[in-house]
């Protein structure tokens, strides 16, 4: 099957022909019907997130199964499934207490390049390949855990799907999950890239009255217009602070969300948001990167500062659900979708990516059921 591959950072992808084998005991074939391009693969690619090459990357992607290992009973040959990047154990302590996202097996094996089992699937010319966050979605086909299969409706697009597996998850999670965001309330968005403007979204239909996108880009902040922000901000030439007390009688915003992954940002989401309100942080800053905040008005003020991990999601319930809310109009997810790419344009995808000009880039690996990036119906 053809794969892109990292055979050394800060080189760009190779699309080569790989070996796959077959899936051992608890584990999943699934060939992959779209794949989206994310920042933490760039990042990985210049070095800055650390992982083992040769190594076939992403982590954000959506097909059909085509086989199953021994023991597998959570899905079957022919079902639609996305794929999740924390197959979570089930029965560690975080399992158990509703929060799979921070499984204590699955977690600090995200970036060993394996499977969670140790094993490996991948290889090119004889040689083993590493795999990326369990998932390894560059490729034509794959071979995950069962766990990291989460089975979907057969009736929305697959390059919709596939976005579902990261940064829709995340942004919406980091809302729903993580902020509890209520009917009423001010919510300010800083970053409108895929993950952003996922929040914005989830926060228009959890009810809030006021959502801010602030965003430095023209286009994606015109596209958070059009997804359910009530009011869009550039950051370099507007009073962002004056119009988050404007809207809410002065007292600040009730969540804010930093979207971007760049530590003097959490100190201004700090600043926009009311006593006892949250801050909630789901772009990764860069290694040793170091965040500072008032410390009186922390006591003072009761402020929440937490992070999201991939949304702190069940991928086994919300993922579902996620679709549900596509599929009945609620979500217009498939708006993220900038332009989709040939496995072969995959560098060219990640030049768009790191220009700015991408919500969000899809690759297209195969033909599968699912139609287009709408929803169903043709919305």
């Amino acid at each position: 099957m053809r794969a892109a591959v990292l055979f050394q950072e800060n080189h760009p992808l190779e699309v080569v022909e790989v070996d796959l084998a077959e899936p051992g005991p608890g584990e999943v074939r699934v060939r992959l019907a779209a794949t989206g391009l994310c920042a933490s693969d760039w990042h990985t690619m210049t070095g800055a997130i650390p992982s083992p090459t040769p190594s076939v990357l992403g982590h954000e992607g959506a097909g059909v199964v085509s086989s199953v290992g021994d023991g597998v009973e959570r899905v079957a040959p022919g079902d639609h499934v996305v794929l999740s990047w924390v197959p979570s154990c089930g029965h560690c302590r975080y399992c158990e207490s509703g929060r799979p996202n921070l499984c204590a097996t699955a977690t600090p094996a995200l970036l060993a390049g394996t499977l969670v089992s140790g094993a490996r699937r991948l290889s090119y010319r004889g040689s083993p390949l590493y795999h990326y966050s369990f998932l390894s979605t560059f490729a034509e086909e794959t071979v995950v855990d069962e766990a990291a299969c989460v089975k979907i409706r057969k009736d929305v697009s697959l390059s919709v799907a596939a976005l579902v597996g990261c940064a829709v998850t995340t942004g919406y999670g980091a809302v729903v999950n993580r902020a509890r965001v209520e009917p009423g309330s001010t919510v300010v968005v800083l970053g409108a890239g895929g993950v952003g403007l996922s929040a914005v979204m989830a926060a228009g239909c959890s009810g809030a009255r006021h959502v801010l996108a602030v965003e430095p880009e023209f286009s994606k902040r015109q596209l958070a217009s059009e997804v359910g922000a009530t009011h869009v901000v550039d950051p370099g030439g507007e009073d962002v602070a004056g119009l988050v007390r404007s809207l809410s009688g002065g007292e600040g915003a009730d969540v804010v969300i930093e979207a971007a992954g760049r530590p003097e940002l959490v100190a201004e989401a700090f600043g926009l948001t009311r006593r006892g309100g949250t801050v909630v942080c789901v772009g990764v800053p860069p290694v040793g990167a170091v965040v500072s905040l008032p410390g009186p008005d922390l006591v003072r003020h009761e402020k929440v500062v937490t992070g999201s991990l991939y949304g702190s999601c069940r991928p086994h319930s919300d993922m579902p659900r996620i679709l549900d809310l596509y599929a009945e109009g609620r979500l217009p997810l498939d708006r993220l979708v900038t332009r989709t790419y040939a496995l072969e344009e995959i560098n060219a995808g990640f030049a768009d990516l790191v220009s700015g000009r991408l919500a969000r880039g899809v690759v297209a690996l195969a033909e599968a059921p699912g139609g287009d990036a709408r929803r169903p119906g043709g919305g």
